[in-house]
């Protein structure tokens, strides 16, 4: 499909909705009696090792470096249940969503830090945001703040969905090459309210994969 021109700003707007969309339905209508979707995902061997780096300690969860610029801030206000898959499950959707933004900073979708958190339409969802992001030219600045997260187990205990609502109106594109901050008016496309399947990795102790990713658009619950 032929695309015309359009200004950055408005580029820019269409690529952040992408974001909340690709593998998402505003029409998502599960409660908490329905069954996990993608509870039976299997998960992949991670296709980069995890090396460690230089950043710190917290910044490298199972080995594996997911720090980001000074200038990307993703917040996480939300409490860990009780649950310790469940709260291990929280942490690495977390990581998943630092590993997205890592691969926009570096400008990869092989980042040791993508390969490890994500696994089947969780890797393909990652995928799709980065390169949006670097085909755009773009780069992100600002806060992104993640609340309101709630979790539910499968019953077979190999899945996780953790939900959460985002609120991405002071995290805006950057241009890579000049540097300028494109900002956007605030509206109610800020917010979008998640659901990520998180599947154990069969043969790590503590580490989680992102195997879906489902997003209501426009989330007023969210506001």
């Amino acid at each position: 499909m032929k695309r015309r021109p359009m200004p950055v700003a408005a580029a820019l707007a269409a690529t952040a909705a992408l974001l909340l969309t690709a593998c998402g339905s505003g029409d998502d209508k599960s409660s908490n009696n329905d069954k996990i979707a993608g509870a039976d995902q299997g998960t992949e061997t991670p296709k980069e090792s995890a090396k460690p780096s230089a950043a710190p300690a917290e910044d490298n969860p199972d080995g594996v470096d997911v720090s980001l610029p000074k200038d990307m801030n993703l917040v996480f206000d939300w409490d860990k249940p009780k649950d310790k898959n469940e709260a291990a499950a929280m942490d690495d959707a977390a990581n998943y969503l630092r590993a997205i933004y890592r691969g926009v900073a570096k400008r990869t979708t092989k980042d040791a830090a993508v390969t490890a958190y994500a696994t089947g339409e969780g890797l393909h969802y990652a995928q799709v945001q980065i390169n949006e992001w670097i085909k755009g030219g773009w780069t992100a600045h600002g806060t992104r703040r993640h609340y309101d997260a709630t979790t539910r187990s499968a019953p077979n205990g190999k899945s996780v969905e953790v939900a959460f609502c985002a609120d991405t109106g002071k995290f805006y594109g950057k241009e890579v090459k000049t540097g300028k901050v494109l900002k956007t008016q605030p509206s109610l496309k800020d917010f979008g309210y998640y659901k990520i399947i998180m599947v154990k990795f069969p043969t790590s102790k503590g580490l989680w994969q992102a195997s879906k990713v489902f997003v209501e658009t426009g989330a007023e619950k969210c506001q």
